[in-house]
């Protein structure tokens, strides 16, 4: 037994396995991923990182998040295009862009294959 086990017994709706908490789906990981390499990259120290994550959830928190744990990464991917905007390293305006690109992308795409983003659908 992990000795977060007891902290984990805390958020019900985080996914996890055996071993502790998993990815519930790739779009997790993927944002997990571009923050560290955000990060790493220096874009942004952890520190940074940490306090705009914190202020995120305490947000959603005050809008009435339940905070089960289900929309943790919801709030780790708005902290994200928070924090790249806040820097410079993107707009809110190119966020909603590739924002809308994916929707348009997904909605054409067959349930179970790859969604691939093309140029057309930036250009929507």
């Amino acid at each position: 037994m992990s000795t977060n086990q007891p902290h984990l017994d805390a958020l019900p709706g985080l996914p996890r396995d055996a071993e502790g908490p998993v990815f519930e789906a790739p779009w997790q990981a993927h944002a997990f991923a571009m923050t560290l390499s955000l990060h790493e990259r220096g874009v942004f120290t952890w520190s940074e990182w940490a306090t705009a994550l914190s202020e995120e959830i305490r947000s959603a928190q005050r809008a009435g998040d339940s905070d089960r744990g289900d929309t943790y990464y919801l709030h780790w991917l708005k902290a994200l295009e928070a924090l790249v905007s806040r820097k410079g390293v993107t707009s809110n305006v190119e966020l909603a862009r590739y924002e809308r690109a994916w929707r348009n992308a997904a909605q054409r795409t067959v349930h179970g294959a790859p969604i691939v983003l093309s140029d057309v659908d930036l250009d929507q």
